[in-house]
């Protein structure tokens, strides 16, 4: 099984559709968002995908009905923050600001914790066999770099790749 993980689209589109391009190529079985989609227009692209899709409210997501709702009337789920998923075997937790990680990534309930809100790519593999994952950003507009990542349920690995 092939999960995509994304964060920090902040409207732009240009990448976002270079992403769910990457994303339905790949054959992705789920697209994971960590929060800060921004507007209800991300929609339009996001309703792209050909999996399903499951999010969490970010930071600068500030008209959260309206985007629900858009987001929703494709079929995607989003949450305020955490959202609990079990896909395959693995349980997985996805939150958008940083404190929650260390905290949930080591408690020894979830194979992997999906974060955004830093724009920074990040990638711990921890003793107890918990995967901490930041795809860093798509929008690229703290780094300058547009990324997204990959996950393989089965061999538990993760590919960064850029947009």
């Amino acid at each position: 099984m092939r999960v995509a993980l994304m964060a920090d689209t902040h409207d732009r589109l240009d990448t976002l559709e270079k992403a769910v391009a990457l994303i339905n190529d790949w054959k992705a079985d789920y697209t994971l968002h960590a929060g800060d989609f921004v507007a209800p227009f991300v929609g339009k692209v996001l309703e792209k995908l050909q999996c399903p899709l499951i999010g969490v409210f970010g930071n600068n997501d500030g008209e959260k009905l309206g985007l629900k709702a858009r987001l929703e009337s494709f079929g995607a789920r989003v949450t305020v923050q955490p959202a609990i998923v079990t896909i395959g075997e693995k349980k997985v937790v996805i939150v958008h600001e940083g404190e929650w990680v260390e905290a949930l990534s080591q408690s020894g309930l979830y194979q992997l914790v999906l974060y955004g809100h830093t724009h920074q790519t990040d990638l711990r593999r921890l003793p107890n066999g918990c995967i901490v994952v930041n795809p860093g950003e798509v929008c690229g507009w703290l780094t300058g770099r547009c990324s997204i990542a990959l996950w393989d349920v089965e061999t538990m690995e993760v590919k960064f790749t850029e947009l």
